[in-house]
C-alpha cells in the first residue's frame, strides 16, 4: 500500500505508478500530514510526497514534516508536470468564472491567467480532486487544472494545454518509509542530511569543504528556522557520492563540525 496526497489520476498517483509499477495499491490522503500518519501507523508501507518543483522551488513544510516525524527518505523520482485547463464539455474559456486546483498548480500557472482577469483562482486539496468535483457536481463555469489522466477519468474537455509558466516544469517526489529499509547499502549514491551549525565564523564553509574533499556533489542546500530557538537555522543538504564508504567517512567529520547531524535518508539518485 502506497499513501499519496491526492486522488487517483493526480500527479502523486502518476509518480507512484512510475516509481513502484502499475500493480500497486493506493491509499488516497487529503493532506501531507495524513500521508505521514498512514506511514507511521502502518496503514501504508510507503508514502510518496512532493518535495520541490523547478518553478515554485522547495516545499519547505514537507522538509519539516519529514524531519519532525523521523521519516526516512528511501527513494526519489522526478516527473515532467504538464498542467492542462479542463471543464465540462461544450464550454469555452469565456464561460469559465472559477478555476480550482492545488495551490502549487495555481502558482505554476498564474501567468496564464493574467489575460483572463474575470477568472477567480480557488485552492483545492489536489489537482485530480478538483476535476472529480466538477464531474460529480456537473459544475458549469468552473474549470480545473489537472493532468490528461484526470480529464480522461472524469470526462472533462481540455480547454488549454500546457498552461504552466515554464514549459519544462519538473517536480521531485520522495519515497518515505518509517525506518531505513536497506540492509545492503550497495548501489546507494545519494543522501539527505540535516544539521545545525556552531555560532562561529566560517562554520558553513568548513562543512561545505568537507563535502568537497570527500567528493560529495551537493545538489541542494536549504535552510529552515529552528522554531524553538529564534534566529537559529537548520540546514538540509542533499548530495550524490561515488563511494559509500567515503561518504561515511565524511559523516564522521560532519558529526564533529556541526550540531545535531541527522541522516534523513540514503537512497539511489534517480535524476536522469
Amino acid at each position: 500500500m502506497i499513501a499519496i496526497q491526492g486522488t487517483i489520476a493526480s500527479f502523486h498517483h502518476q509518480a507512484a505508478l512510475d516509481y513502484f509499477g502499475k500493480g500497486i495499491a493506493i491509499l488516497e490522503c487529503r493532506s501531507f500530514d495524513a500521508v505521514v500518519k498512514a506511514v507511521l501507523s502502518g496503514a501504508a508501507q510507503y508514502g510518496l510526497m512532493a518535495i520541490e518543483n523547478s518553478i515554485a522551488g522547495a516545499i519547505l513544510p514537507n522538509y519539516a514534516l519529514i524531519d519532525r516525524n523521523n521519516l526516512y527518505i528511501a527513494g526519489e523520482c522526478y516527473m515532467n508536470i504538464q498542467h492542462h485547463l479542463m471543464a465540462l464539455p461544450g464550454q469555452t474559456l469565456a464561460d469559465i468564472k472559477e478555476v480550482h486546483s492545488h495551490y502549487m498548480a495555481l502558482l505554476q500557472c498564474k501567468d496564464f491567467f493574467e489575460d483572463y482577469p474575470h477568472i477567480k483562482l480557488v485552492e483545492a486539496t489536489n489537482t485530480a480532486q478538483a476535476a472529480k468535483e466538477i464531474q460529480q457536481g456537473q459544475l458549469k463555469a468552473v474549470a480545473a487544472i489537472a493532468s490528461t489522466s484526470a480529464a480522461e477519468l472524469y470526462g472533462l474537455e481540455i480547454l488549454a494545454q500546457g498552461i504552466q509558466t515554464i514549459k519544462q516544469n519538473a517536480t521531485r517526489f520522495v519515497v518515505l518509509a518509517p525506518k531505513d529499509p536497506y540492509i545492503s547499502k550497495e548501489g546507494l549514491n545519494k543522501a539527505t542530511l540535516k544539521f545545525q551549525l556552531y555560532d562561529q565564523s566560517g562554520s558553513l564553509a568548513t562543512v561545505l569543504n568537507v563535502l568537497r574533499d570527500y567528493q560529495i556533489n551537493m545538489t541542494k542546500i536549504q535552510s529552515l528556522p529552528v522554531i524553538e530557538t529564534p534566529w537559529k537555522y537548520a540546514f538540509f543538504v542533499e548530495g550524490t557520492f561515488p563511494d559509500y564508504q567515503q561518504y561515511k567517512e565524511a559523516l564522521r567529520l560532519l558529526e564533529v563540525m556541526s550540531e545535531d547531524l541527522k541522516v534523513l535518508g540514503e537512497y539511489q539518485n534517480n535524476y536522469k
